[in-house]
């Protein structure tokens, strides 16, 4: 099973967002586009592939009306469908492969476009609830350009995109790994949960637990634990914070063993370089306007001396010198959460606290972190060297 290669932009990967309820009067197309990547195609370029788009979702929903297309295979192309939120459809188009698991990267490309929206939401809320909030669609632009192509940057291999087989996404995409312990362990691991939920008082919070990469606990419901799980694995563990490597293993060892689509990036304008790593954080028309706030950025979480993880993605702290605390939406609740995380070792504990239960800001999330270092500090030493609960740990710390 060999690579899919594929030469320029205008036949390789297109991926694009568009809302059906917008710009359905002449003169006005282009308001319906909400991403297009790649970004410098012609607008008429643009144009032809949602339009096509939007005919196959129409003529679909007329033989299917709650359950429209989720691909469409054309002579050389695949056309993915996902609708991500009413009427707010993703679409990526890539040439059709040659490979015997054709059909199973289709499904693994579905699985990218979910994963995408599910982030997204997670930090920015709900692509509507933008568009609601501000009509014209520029607000909605400036967060999706940024975050989607960060995000496609953990795809990149000098000047391709390599996308998963579904056989890497059932492996680490979507779904959770766990880590097995013995009954010992698990009781220990709930004493810890239970210290967790005691540093912000009388407060509920949620926490996530992780070993390595391996979920170990979470209190959070299964959707929302599997976003916080993604993205720790992307950008907060241990790995992820001293590799910089992508979070896909089949990158990371090399494609030889896996089923990759190689879509080129090179665009009819512009380099790669430009288009990944260019200075245009908000849209393509450049409007910095808005404050943009792009939580997959490589590189930009650290390690305190304190055991804390810390970014300046989110801003800093009017008035002092210390960072912003990141908060992300919970899906289940609709609830907006400070993101505490904590790292001993292999273990990563993430904190998430109501956001509307700190009165005072940031100052109170640093006296439910002092609360934190004084309930877990010396707790996760003990449970890490604690042979008969965790002799798997043990192997590795």
């Amino acid at each position: 099973m060999g690579l899919a290669s594929i030469g320029t932009a205008s036949e390789g990967m297109q991926l694009c967002i568009f809302d059906l309820r917008r710009g359905q009067h002449e003169g006005q197309e282009l308001d319906k586009i909400l991403f297009f990547f790649p970004a410098d195609l012609p607008f008429s370029t643009q144009l032809s592939v949602i339009g096509l788009s939007e005919g196959l979702i129409t003529f679909t929903r007329i033989f299917s009306p709650e359950a429209a297309c989720e691909v469409i295979e054309a002579e050389r192309h695949s056309h993915v469908f996902y609708e991500a939120e009413p009427d707010i459809w993703m679409v990526m188009v890539v040439e059709k492969s040659k490979e015997l698991e054709a059909i199973w990267r289709i499904d693994a490309l579905r699985e990218v476009l979910k994963e995408i929206h599910s982030l997204f939401m997670m930090f920015h809320g709900s692509i509507r609830a933008l568009l609601d909030k501000e009509p014209s669609g520029e607000l909605t632009r400036a967060h999706l350009y940024p975050f989607i192509m960060d995000y496609l940057r953990d795809f990149l291999v000098g000047k391709k995109l390599q996308l998963p087989s579904f056989r890497d996404c059932l492996k680490e995409r979507r779904t959770v790994q766990m880590l097995t312990v013995g009954r010992e362990a698990a009781i220990e691991v709930q004493t810890l949960v239970r210290v967790l939920e005691l540093c912000a008082g009388n407060t509920p919070c949620s926490s996530l637990i992780l070993f390595q990469d391996l979920l170990v606990s979470t209190t959070l419901s299964p959707e929302d634990t599997i976003n916080l799980f993604t993205y720790a694995v992307l950008r907060l563990t241990p790995h992820a914070l001293s590799s910089g490597a992508s979070s896909w293993s089949y990158l990371r060892k090399g494609n030889s063993s896996s089923h990759v689509a190689t879509v080129s990036t090179l665009a009819p304008s512009g380099s790669v370089s430009e288009q990944f790593y260019g200075s245009r954080d908000t849209s393509p028309a450049g409007d910095n306007r808005y404050r943009i706030t792009r939580p997959l950025q490589h590189d930009k979480w650290f390690k305190g001396k304190d055991g804390f993880l810390s970014t300046d993605i989110w801003g800093m702290d009017a008035g002092s010198l210390n960072v912003t605390t990141p908060t992300v939406w919970l899906r289940q609740t609709e609830e907006r959460m400070y993101l505490c995380a904590y790292q001993y070792r292999s273990l990563t504990l993430i904190l998430l606290i109501p956001f509307s239960s700190i009165l005072n800001g940031e100052q109170g999330v640093s006296i439910v972190k002092q609360q934190l270092l004084e309930n877990v500090g010396s707790y996760t030493c003990y449970i890490s060297y604690l042979p008969s609960a965790f002799p798997f740990i043990n192997q590795f710390i």
